[in-house]
């Protein structure tokens, strides 16, 4: 395998925040680079994914009126797509591996 071949060389990283009824989550998700479901969008529509993996993962628990507590750091969570009450991209990009 070529460094052209390599998965890295076909991924791209993206941070975004999601939001779950209990959390608020920002980490980065692994998305194509280009063509067929580079976009968030198009990754949480896909029917072949159950979960939303991130990595590089800030946790914060919301209470009953909005606010984030604390933030808890972890290296790699998966977030159940049936979770998800609101995603969005952050403005900040990724560092490319």
């Amino acid at each position: 395998m070529t460094a052209a071949d390599s998965p890295e060389t076909h991924q791209r990283t993206q941070r975004v925040l999601i939001e779950t009824a209990r959390y608020r989550i920002v980490g980065l998700v692994h998305l194509p680079r280009d063509g067929y479901r580079s976009r968030l969008s198009d990754y949480l529509n896909s029917s072949e994914h159950r979960f939303i993996a991130l990595t590089d993962v800030s946790i914060q628990t919301v209470d009953t009126d909005g606010r984030p507590g604390d933030p808890i750091a972890r290296e790699f969570i998966a977030v159940s797509r049936d979770h998800v009450v609101l995603a969005t991209t952050v403005d900040e990009p990724a560092p490319t591996p």
